[in-house]
């Protein structure tokens, strides 16, 4: 197969650079437009001096960017100025693919898109086309999509891990609290007092409590999956790392034991090449999947009565962006689903 032409916008942020990292040495994939317009003109290697051993093309403004030339698009661009861009891409070259990294198309609900990022979304049409991308759950939509939602690191890790038990009725989905810690590559590369070194390097810090933009991507998935509609209670933490993300969910059972739960999940991810249950009295280890594309997955019974508690991890930068949208693209162009993520976990 003929290589085919990449575009990456926003390759100045860490899910970018990721996507770099990772379509660098994928055989079907040659890296064409970088765009930072805050770095046009640099290389790539000025912006990530990792990048020193890549022949990478300049960075430049997305407006400069011939569009119909390419053959796909990764975005990595904050919420709100993605959709307009990826509008203007889409005018310009109707049949390429858009793996849209940021959270601008992954809420259905034009009202809920609203209430969560704080404007009006502004390419409705485009929303009402774009496939939430969370790869085991929309495969075959994935396969045909123009447009894919890539989900946001939270979602994956929690709904992997609960959608299959919502689907079969095995918890009660009324009463899910999910305690979530992330990497602090999670909150941007833009200078913030709160990842400062000295600030995050020795604590752990809540944020966004009880109004954290994910919590309306979990409902979605999850109501969808049971078939009514939910909330959950939902807490994510800043950890002083740079990467990793883990996910611990607190569930009551629905007639179900903590090995019943596991089974479901053993089923459900019996042939995906990524996602891995692990046996009884195995925990789940944000060190297991750093710098891959897997995610782990295990179940323990809590000792209130009825109750379990499901545990799930993943490389925010890889599964939970950055490599999941490669997965999407894979399919996208009938391509093998691991091509290009098969990278051996980084440990220690």
């Amino acid at each position: 197969m003929t290589k085919k032409k990449i575009g990456i916008l926003g390759a100045s942020g860490y899910t970018g650079a990721d996507a770099v990292r990772l379509l660098a040495r994928h055989p079907n994939a040659e890296i064409t437009a970088l765009t930072a317009n805050t770095h046009a003109g640099k290389a790539m290697s000025e912006v990530f001096p990792h990048f020193f051993m890549l022949d990478l093309p300049k960075l430049v403004e997305w407006e400069k960017v011939d569009w119909t030339q390419l053959d796909a698009v990764f975005c990595g661009l904050p919420h709100g100025t993605t959709q307009e861009i990826i509008a203007a891409v889409l005018k310009a070259n109707p049949g390429i693919k858009i793996l849209d990294m940021s959270a601008d198309f992954r809420l259905r609900n034009k009202d809920s898109y609203a209430q969560w990022y704080g404007h009006e979304h502004r390419a409705l049409e485009l929303q009402d086309e774009a496939v939430y991308g969370l790869t085991e759950l929309y495969r075959e939509k994935v396969t045909a999509a123009r447009l894919v939602a890539c989900p946001g690191c939270y979602p994956t890790a929690v709904l992997l891990a609960l959608v299959p038990l919502a689907k079969a009725k095995l918890i009660d989905v009324d009463d899910i609290i999910i305690d979530a810690k992330s990497g602090v590559t999670g909150a941007g590369r833009g200078l913030k007092q709160n990842t400062l070194f000295s600030e995050a390097g020795e604590g752990l810090s809540p944020y966004s409590v009880g109004s954290h933009r994910h919590s309306a991507e979990i409902d979605q998935e999850i109501g969808a999956a049971a078939g009514s509609a939910v909330t959950v209670n939902f807490t994510p933490h800043l950890i002083p790392m740079a990467r990793g993300e883990f996910c611990t969910s607190y569930v009551k059972l629905n007639g179900a034991t903590p090995d019943d739960l596991r089974a479901e999940l053993e089923k459900a991810y019996a042939h995906e090449p990524f996602v891995y249950v692990t046996k009884k009295g195995v925990l789940p280890q944000t060190q297991n999947v750093r710098g891959s594309n897997y995610v782990q997955i295990g179940v323990v019974a809590d000792r209130i009565k009825n109750r379990a508690i499901v545990l799930s991890t993943l490389d925010n930068l890889v599964k939970g962006s950055a490599g999941q949208a490669i997965q999407n693209m894979n399919l996208m162009f009938g391509l093998p689903e691991t091509t290009g993520l098969e990278q051996i976990v980084l440990f220690p």
